[in-house]
């Protein structure tokens, strides 16, 4: 079904989302007739302005999308969910997060997959725990450490590649402890696309991506200088890590075991009280 609309695309500057969607923004792929208006940002501003219904195709994380399904929903091509990438709370040497003071945690926003990961962790593991959370894009949260404005953070993206580096300890895999818990891969972001758009047009921007995925891993060099202008950290090795660890076959298609995923992360967060009830359908297609 083609269409002569021009459609808003949305997502994220990570090397993950760039390698996927480089093809579609090259145009190295037949796009047959469609026609995209690509954005950039970070994560928690595209959940912000999800929440605004402001683009027709948009990255959002997970726990951004449990608010939004009346407004968007999910593609089965594009997101991201593994094993063994989920976020990590770092610290300085020598903090713990059962000190009797009322720690300071750093999370990339509060609507972020992240932030509900850590609410969820610390639910299960400290109850009654005050923490007070403070919400930054995630490119400032291992500085707001260094400079003691956070005792903790809960880091993602290439800040799990270099944290050592940087002098922080690891306190805790949000990942591994959801994995212990589900024995199910961590649902970390998404792609969505608006309600109103017409069900045939949604499956074929599915498949564009699914095809663009196709394409990055065949010819990984191509449209490489793109994913590099957009990365924050421009280590070629470290932009290679996050790309093998955040697209797999998830990525390609979220399947019984994604939507699995996908439907525990949102009962705990309702069990949480972090998202409402609803019996809107998930997928678009």
């Amino acid at each position: 079904m083609k269409s002569n609309h021009t459609y808003s695309m949305a997502f994220s500057s990570c090397p993950n989302d760039t390698f996927i969607f480089k093809a579609i923004a090259r145009k190295l792929i037949d796009l047959h007739g469609y026609k995209f208006d690509i954005v950039l940002k970070d994560v928690e501003t595209l959940n912000q302005n999800a929440a605004k219904g402001t683009y027709d195709i948009t990255k959002l994380s997970f726990a951004a999308f449990g608010s939004l399904v009346d407004t968007y929903a999910l593609l089965r091509t594009g997101s991201a969910l593994g094993i063994g990438c989920g976020p990590l709370i770092i610290s300085l040497p020598g903090r713990y997060i059962d000190d009797k003071k009322k720690p300071v945690i750093a999370v990339p926003g509060m609507g972020t997959t992240a932030c509900h990961l850590f609410r969820f962790y610390m639910d299960d593991l400290f109850a009654g725990k005050e923490t007070h959370i403070m919400p930054m894009p995630f490119e400032k949260i291992m500085p707001a450490v260094i400079e003691k404005k956070a005792d903790f953070g809960v880091i993602i993206h290439e800040g799990r590649f270099v944290y050592q580096d940087m002098g922080f300890e690891l306190k805790a895999d949000l990942g591994q402890w959801w994995e212990n818990k589900t024995f199910l891969p961590i649902p970390l972001g998404c792609i969505a696309v608006k309600r109103d758009i017409d069900p045939a047009i949604a499956r074929d921007i599915q498949n564009l991506i699914r095809h663009s995925i196709d394409h990055a891993f065949l010819h990984p060099s191509k449209a490489y200088d793109y994913i590099q202008a957009h990365a924050q950290e421009l280590n070629t090795e470290v932009i290679q890590q996050h790309i093998k660890l955040y697209v797999n076959d998830f990525s390609k298609d979220i399947g019984k075991k994604g939507e699995a995923a996908i439907t525990t992360f949102f009962e705990k967060a309702r069990e949480s009280g972090l998202i409402k009830k609803s019996k809107t359908p998930l997928f678009a297609c």
